[in-house]
């Protein structure tokens, strides 16, 4: 099972906190230009493993692509929010066993941990285009797939093992 989402990741940056020496004040360029892609992450914080694709909309027609990828690659089910996208016809027709999370609870997804350090990782600096951001994300997240241990880190949460401990004990029959 793999916990999946959405990143809207644009050109319009966010400011960020950095450590600087009292006194000393601290200036972040910002490129005020609209133009964005999603990143679209699965991860699974268990087995330190993660999948990600571009697209450029959130709606199921882009989506459909990616998460049959992502079916193929071997991922038997997703867990995510109940956005529109995430429930149209396009990406049920794919087949791949869902389960939504509960409105309004982004802290119950895995997914969204990971994406706080992407953010970490490519804001508070400005890009010439939105390709170098896409290559600053994608250089970032190879790092951190090679780092199975840190992806556990960061999404293996206890809860999720537990939960799902039962059903790989006693799997349902067929």
């Amino acid at each position: 099972m793999a916990f999946a989402d959405e990143l809207r990741l644009g050109l319009r940056g966010l400011v960020r906190r950095v450590w600087a020496p009292r006194g000393v004040k601290i200036v972040q360029h910002l490129e005020l230009r609209y133009e964005w892609r999603y990143l679209v992450l699965a991860v699974d914080g268990l087995g330190g493993r993660g999948w990600w694709a571009w697209t450029t909309s959130m709606k199921g027609v882009a989506l459909a692509p990616v998460v049959a990828a992502w079916q193929a690659a071997g991922i038997p089910g997703l867990v995510w929010d109940g956005a529109g996208g995430h429930r149209g016809k396009p990406v049920r027709a794919v087949g791949l066993p869902t389960v939504v999370q509960p409105a309004a609870s982004p802290e119950l997804n895995p997914a969204e941990r990971v994406f706080e350090e992407v953010r970490r990782a490519v804001e508070g600096r400005t890009y010439p285009t939105l390709a170098d951001k896409v290559a600053a994300v994608e250089r970032y997240l190879a790092a951190l797939a090679a780092a199975p241990e840190r992806i556990r880190s960061l999404a293996g949460w206890a809860w999720i093992a537990a939960a799902l401990r039962p059903v790989a004990e006693n799997p349902p029959a067929s």
